[in-house]
């Protein structure tokens, strides 16, 4: 079998899914996308071997919100800027806050906690001649730990995840009674064309607190 499926526990004080419709102010997703959700599993455990299908995301706490007003710097470093001075050796890359600072105002989530469900699943393509078992015991090594590559998060990398592994025996507390139309969410990005990546969407409904992620209802956005 070259898949398992795996499930963590994550909570945080606040967090902000930014849906993708609002240009300007930042505005939450009421609940953990499908692409974050992957992305705290990567966070713990990741190799060109293998990737993560998100399956299942269970909300163990209620819908709460905050409000929230940021001083943030308006611009970037251009790529061409940096490929530039890496090319000459010197170069200014350098943004002065003081300078180019606005304030957005952002709708957060506050006091959050899920449970995700993902399956690790190991690539027939890859080069690695590794049995699948290697792939598993990795992560269960590392997430029984609290091993990680970088510092998961949920959302924005300011937000830092709390998070532990989850076992069979150990599923408390339950879901939030709460069944709800979630609208159209992001599921993730299509990266078939690495230089014009797709973003693709599915039709989230949270039925007692939890929210299936079937890839087979993915829509890509046009």
């Amino acid at each position: 079998m070259n898949r398992k499926t795996f499930c963590l526990e994550v909570s945080g004080d606040l967090a902000c899914f930014t849906r993708p419709e609002m240009k300007v102010e930042r505005v939450s997703y009421e609940v953990i996308t499908p692409s974050a959700a992957r992305a705290i599993f990567e966070a713990i455990f990741w190799k060109p071997a293998i990737r993560w299908q998100v399956l299942r995301v269970e909300v163990l706490r209620p819908v709460r919100w905050t409000n929230l007003r940021r001083n943030e710097v308006a611009s970037v470093v251009p790529a061409g800027n940096v490929q530039q001075a890496m090319k000459a050796g010197r170069g200014m890359l350098a943004l002065y806050a003081d300078e180019d600072r606005q304030q957005r105002a952002s709708l957060l989530l506050r006091e959050v906690a899920y449970r995700l469900h993902a399956d690790l699943v190991v690539r027939e393509d890859r080069e690695d001649p590794e049995p699948p078992a290697k792939f598993f015991e990795m992560f269960e090594r590392r997430a029984t730990r609290g091993q990680c590559v970088n510092q998961p998060y949920l959302g924005c990398r300011e937000f830092a995840a709390r998070w532990r592994l989850v076992t069979d025996a150990d599923r408390e507390p339950a879901p939030i009674p709460d069944t709800r139309e979630l609208g159209w969410m992001l599921h993730d990005l299509d990266f078939k064309n690495p230089a014009d990546p797709l973003p693709r969407f599915f039709r989230a409904r949270m039925q007692v607190g939890a929210i299936t992620c079937d890839e087979r209802e993915v829509e890509m956005a046009r």
